[in-house]
């Protein structure tokens, strides 16, 4: 351990955890779990097997979605008195879409110090193999399992353009894979499933494609959806050099430009703009 961290006193360490693999554990973050007073967990039995593959032994406590306002007082409050707290999930890092976040809230609210042992994440390591833009992305997290929410979210991100991630329980996946194509278009997509582990798949493809695929696939495992940005751009079109000449000739014969490339306009399918765009490189040659 590094010198910085030879007195640890009254602060709270983040520490990531593997998300599948436990080669994935880092030296560091087993040094400062045996190192800390206790260690707050989601699932503290999820936990447990962790500590005892790497043969730590402290004091957990339970701190999770509905108990925390009344641990997290307990947790800052024995911060304060002088003890350590290392806070883990069950998978990955902590306080990303997780009830850590309000912890370190109250953490900066009373003045702790809190540091960060990073770890793998599950949207990151699937958006690195996705295969799609990485350089500007938007983690959206889980999707809310009422339809109405659900597609309340989506319109709220279909314009935009960088890339979106989300989280899937396999038992929603089929429905959310509908929302996606109703709400956001046949766009592509990378499926990741069951990162890290033995059963680590990346399928790629478009959305209707995947939900075709899992019509005849029963969703298994915990995935990462990496969906394309709202990427469309216009086709460009050439307008034809009939078009063109049909609107120089009524100019010739004394029709107005405006009124010349509306007519040639209707008449071959085009917009205004396009025939006058047309009509003046042509006057430039």
């Amino acid at each position: 351990m590094n010198n910085s961290e030879g007195d640890i006193m009254s602060k709270l360490y983040v520490v990531g955890t593997p998300i599948g693999n436990l080669s994935d554990m880092t030296p560091r973050a087993i040094g400062i779990l045996n190192s800390v007073d206790f260690i707050a967990a989601e699932d503290t039995r999820v936990t447990l097997k962790l500590l005892t593959h790497f043969d730590i032994h402290k004091p957990l406590v339970s701190y999770y979605e509905h108990n925390l306002r009344e641990k997290g007082e307990e947790i800052i409050n024995r911060i304060l008195a002088g003890e350590t707290c290392a806070i883990v999930t069950d998978a990955g890092m902590p306080c990303i879409s997780d009830p850590g976040e309000d912890l370190v809230k109250l953490c900066a609210e009373h003045g702790i110090e809190v540091n960060v042992v990073p770890s793998p994440t599950a949207a990151m390591s699937a958006l690195a193999i996705s295969g799609l833009s990485t350089s500007r992305f938007a983690f959206e997290g889980f999707l809310s399992v009422t339809k109405k929410q659900r597609n309340a979210h989506l319109e709220e991100v279909k314009d935009l353009k960088h890339t979106l991630i989300f989280y899937e329980a396999p038992h929603k996946l089929k429905n959310t894979l509908n929302d996606l194509l109703n709400v956001l278009g046949n766009r592509r997509i990378s499926i990741c499933r069951e990162m890290t582990k033995i059963h680590e798949e990346v399928l790629r493809g478009t959305i209707s494609e995947m939900i075709e695929y899992y019509e005849n696939n029963t969703p298994k495992g915990e995935f990462v959806l990496v969906v394309e940005g709202n990427v469309k751009v216009p086709e460009e079109r050439y307008v034809t050099e009939e078009a063109i000449e049909y609107a120089r000739k009524l100019i010739v014969d004394g029709a107005k430009t405006s009124d010349a490339c509306k007519e040639a306009a209707k008449k071959f399918g085009f917009t205004k703009s396009e025939i006058y765009s047309g009509v003046i490189s042509e006057n430039r040659k």
